[in-house]
């Protein structure tokens, strides 16, 4: 199933009881709403899909895996209701994610920023070259990284969240395995790629039905995001109208 339209591509292929899920946007696979929504929607298909054992998610192109947020669509907001609901696109994500019966392998290809880290931190194992730096530059733009929080924290906790929160710089590759989000970092992208194909086709070898129930294990303790989230995308909806978002924002896109 492939979906395509100026706002990104979101295109599912299946083999082998293998999805691939890939997406993509011509500014650094940034995330503007519809996208978000597709992404959502997709997922929940898939979690029903009894041919599906295991998702492979990956971006389109050989550069940014996620920049996160569309700053075109920030800067276009223009009212509470608006910003909220921008921000709750991620919320959903995140939470078809965790809900997704089937096992989620991240196939990180390049550098991921705010929202973008949030997705690879929803993903159940996470697979990246080296090229794979990380950054949480929120607080830069005169938000925060406020829904994506809680699953950055459960996979990296607190306090590597709080160190990338709050000093807003790149974190390499290597970083992000010793704090956990990355299982593994390969060298290359063709090395990346061959590891994740043979770990995909190992899990898709395994009882479908023991691997949706290790998914309910995995993420036990989470019930709350189903209002935790949306409270935060509330919070960053706020913060994303005030003038000093505002002006960061503008100079960002400079």
């Amino acid at each position: 199933m492939e979906t395509q339209n100026p706002n990104g591509i979101l295109i599912t292929t299946i083999e082998n009881k293998i999805a691939t899920l890939e997406f993509g946007h011509p500014a650094s696979n940034s995330f503007p709403s519809d996208l978000l929504n597709r992404l959502t929607t997709e997922l929940n298909n898939l979690s029903q899909n009894p041919d599906v054992s295991v998702i492979v998610l990956k971006s389109s192109g050989a550069g940014a895996f996620c920049a996160g947020a569309s700053f075109d669509e920030l800067l276009a907001v223009s009212n509470q209701e608006e910003a909220t609901k921008f921000f709750s696109g991620f919320a959903n994500v995140l939470n078809a994610m965790r809900n997704c019966s089937k096992i989620i392998v991240g196939r990180i290809n390049g550098k991921a920023v705010g929202g973008g880290v949030g997705i690879v931190a929803a993903c159940d194992y996470a697979l990246a070259n080296s090229e794979s730096s990380i950054k949480l530059s929120e607080l830069a733009i005169g938000i925060g990284p406020f829904v994506i929080e809680p699953a950055v924290s459960r996979k990296i906790g607190k306090s590597a969240t709080t160190e990338m929160t709050l000093d807003t710089e790149w974190k390499t590759a290597i970083w992000a395995n010793q704090k956990g989000l990355y299982t593994k970092v390969l060298a290359t992208t063709a090395e990346l790629d061959t590891e994740i194909t043979a770990f995909a086709n190992k899990l898709a070898d395994y009882n479908p039905k023991a691997l949706v129930e290790m998914k309910k294990v995995l993420w036990e303790g989470t019930e709350n995001w189903n209002t935790l989230l949306y409270e935060r995308a509330e919070i960053s909806g706020k913060l994303v109208l005030s003038d000093f978002s505002r002006k960061a924002l503008n100079q960002f896109k400079k």
